[in-house]
């Protein structure tokens, strides 16, 4: 079975297309995406402007015209915290289902953090135990801990590293000031949210998942491979504290030129690093394991479990 998973989210429109059944990894065989960043298209009061609906409308047009070339049996289409909270977002998501058929599905954050810890386990099996996991979005960090598919905890804060970026880091690159008020929002609202996890077992695996936390694993250099079917990475909050201060001396338009740095995650990528950052001390974690399964791998396996 061919699939398609369209994720609508607050950096980027992002088809990926897989073959999967059942009992198996999903292929990948396609993928196609179109970077919005669509927290710079929101008013003041929290709509997103003419210009950046338009932006959104053609990139799903155009990516439900990629997932008909490839020949998709069925569409997983879905969109994230950008849609979700802005004002006009059900006016919106009414006119693209109007315009080009698609009609998405949109997750709380709550169902993010629940659909990544899904996939999350599934990568490392039942043997990981108890795992914790962060998941950076562009509109929101997304925590989940427990020991089975179903997290006992699972938190979506708006602490995303594009939100975070538009709010706090407002020059490029960015002041001194700045990251400092970034760090102290970041520590608080994580210090309001630990009570959630109060009780929980110590966890056996502690994972990061998003693009922005493999761009942050793949800077710092932490690579080994001969991990399941893909590469092992990891980070420390050592290298974090190394890496994020430089980062932000970097002006967005030169970070690409870094490993792992890519155009799409250039503007927020010092944002992500800084929530990660405040995440990890909030949890007393030195150092985390980075999945290659996160949100649309979890859509996958939740559409063909219910297959079955």
């Amino acid at each position: 079975m061919r699939l398609g998973v369209l994720d609508v989210g607050s950096n980027t429109v992002h088809l990926l297309v897989v073959d999967a059944h059942a009992g198996a990894q999903p292929v990948p065989m396609a993928s196609d995406k179109a970077v919005l960043r669509l927290m710079r298209y929101l008013t003041p009061e929290g709509a997103i402007t003419d210009e950046g609906c338009t932006a959104v409308l053609e990139s799903v047009r155009n990516a439900a015209e990629v997932a008909r070339r490839h020949h998709v049996d069925d569409l997983l289409p879905f969109a994230t915290s950008a849609l979700r909270e802005a004002l006009n977002g059900p006016e919106l998501l009414a006119r693209i289902e109007r315009e080009t058929g698609v009609a998405l599905q949109v997750l709380s954050g709550e169902d993010e953090a629940r659909l990544t810890f899904l996939a999350v386990r599934r990568w490392y099996g039942w043997s990981a135990r108890d795992i914790l996991l962060f998941d950076i979005g562009g509109g929101s960090l997304e925590i989940a801990a427990g020991a089975n598919e179903v997290p006992a905890v699972a938190l979506s804060l708006p602490l995303g590293a594009g939100r975070s970026t538009i709010g706090f880091l407002h020059d490029d690159p960015p002041l001194p000031a700045q990251v400092s008020a970034l760090r102290e929002h970041a520590a608080a609202v994580l210090a309001e949210a630990l009570a959630a996890f109060a009780g929980l077992p110590a966890p056996h695996h502690v994972v990061g998942s998003s693009k922005t936390i493999r761009s942050l694993a793949k800077l710092a250099g932490s690579t080994a491979e001969g991990f399941g079917s893909g590469e092992r990475m990891q980070l420390t909050r050592s290298q974090l504290a190394d890496w994020v201060p430089r980062l932000a001396r970097i002006p967005a338009e030169a970070r690409p030129a870094l490993p792992g740095i890519t155009a799409d995650r250039t503007f927020q990528i010092v944002a992500g690093g800084i929530v990660l950052s405040a995440a990890m001390a909030a949890f007393d974690v030195t150092e985390l394991e980075v999945s290659p399964w996160a949100l649309r791998e979890g859509i996958i396996l939740r559409y063909l479990d219910h297959l079955e």
